[in-house]
Parts: structure tokens; sequence; C-alpha cells
């Protein structure tokens, strides 16, 4: 028999088994783009649980793509490579989102970004710093925190019904702020994600894919949390128009 042959009509297909290898790669990413500092490769092998060759000749082939680079002592970090491919995800949302971040972060005078939902989790795509504070609160691309926590998690799910929430099957309770964000327009949090920190956030719609987050995150401001959250609608309903 050729095992080559298509499967007999009806029947269900075979999944395919995910690669070892590229999982491993994947992995090391994740591992150094956490990292406070460059790794050794014995450190990363350490963390990855497999043998130091087995890591050489994955930071081999990730070095070639300029995915990581070595310094001088031999250590580990992310290489350029990453910001070439960072710069399609969601590059129509980025595109739109970020003329409106830099007006919200210079106007309010607080760190402004756009969260994307990624499983249980939000994970932020781009982010803006106003250009004269000293006491912000820095929210960096690529940081993630549970989808249950925070205002832009709150403000995905409010792009949704409860019942439309509920026929994704996350896993995970359509939480009661949400139907209050749907309301209102925007959600807030305090004390969720960060400690002493406090978050706004409106939904953005995004066409033919999953709803995500314009946000902002403060310690203190002068500004009243519903003026900051009508600003945030206001923002996230033209992001919107731009996508459409």
């Amino acid at each position: 028999m050729n095992p080559t042959a298509a499967a007999p009509a009806g029947a269900a297909p075979t999944q395919a088994s995910p690669s070892q290898t590229l999982s491993r790669g994947i992995r090391a990413l994740e591992i150094l783009a956490a990292a406070q500092n460059p790794l050794t490769i014995a450190e990363l092998a350490d963390a990855m649980g497999v043998h130091r060759s087995v890591a050489y000749r994955i930071l081999r082939t990730l070095e070639d793509h300029s995915l990581l680079v070595r310094d001088d002592a031999g250590r580990v970090q992310p290489g350029p490579g990453l910001a070439v491919l960072a710069r399609g995800v969601s590059r129509n949302l980025q595109t739109a989102a970020l003329p409106e971040l830099t007006q919200l972060a210079n106007s309010l005078d607080m760190t402004a970004f756009v969260t994307v939902w990624d499983h249980q989790d939000c994970i932020t795509l781009v982010t803006v710093e106003p250009r004269h504070s000293g006491a912000t609160v820095a929210q960096h691309p690529g940081t993630r925190h549970p989808i249950n926590a925070g205002a832009p998690g709150i403000a995905i799910q409010s792009a949704l019904t409860e019942a439309e929430w509920n026929l994704l099957a996350t896993g995970i309770p359509y939480r009661p702020e949400a139907a209050e964000a749907r309301r209102t327009g925007y959600s807030s949090s305090h004390d969720e994600v960060i400690a002493g920190v406090s978050s706004l956030a409106a939904p953005v719609r995004v066409p033919g894919g999953r709803p995500a987050a314009l946000a902002v995150v403060y310690i203190r401001s002068v500004h009243d949390p519903a003026t900051v959250g009508a600003a945030l609608a206001e923002c996230a309903a033209r992001i919107e128009r731009q996508l459409a």
C-alpha cells in the first residue's frame, strides 16, 4: 500500500505531529525575549531543558537568520531579525493606532498602548510614552498578562456580548465589568496587573479578526477617569474607521 495515498473519503484527517526542533527554536526566542540580560549558551540550554549541543545547533540556525546575536563574550540575546518580523504583526492595526497613541500619550501624560488577544493573554503590540515626562509607567511591546486581569482584557471582552464570548469556549469567565464597559465604551482597573497602577482601555474591533484594546496606564493623574475613558473610546472609533 502506498503510504502517501490519500485517506478514504469521509475519513478523519490525520493530525500532523508538531516539529520538536521548531518548537525548541521558538522556545529559545521566548526565553531570550523574557531575559533581563544576555544569556550564555549553558544558561539557555538549562532554561530549555536540553543538552548544550542541542541548544547550540538551534542557536546557529537562529543566528543565521539574525533572530539572535552573540556579544563578544559569547552571550546570546534577541537579534534585529525579530524587529523585522514584528513589523508585520497586525501591520494595519499598528499603522492606524500609532498616531492616536502618540496624541493620547502626550495630551494625557500617560503611556498609551495597544494590546491584542493571544489565547489566555493580552500582549502589548505597540506602545508610546509621553514626550515630556519622567514618571510614567513603562509598557514594552511583547509584554503579556492574563486576559482576565486588567482594563485591556475587560475591554477586549466588552467588544463581545456575554453570549458571544461563551460561544468561543475560551474557558475564561465573562467579567461583569465587561458588560458595564459595553455601556460606557471603556473599562477601568486598579492594582490588577501591576501593584499600585491604574489602567483605562477601550475596545478596538478588527475586521475579520479578534478584538484588540487601546489603553493607558498611570500611577496618578490630574485627569478625570471618565474624561480619559471617553478620549480612549473616541480614538478607538477613529482606528476602527481606518481599519474598515
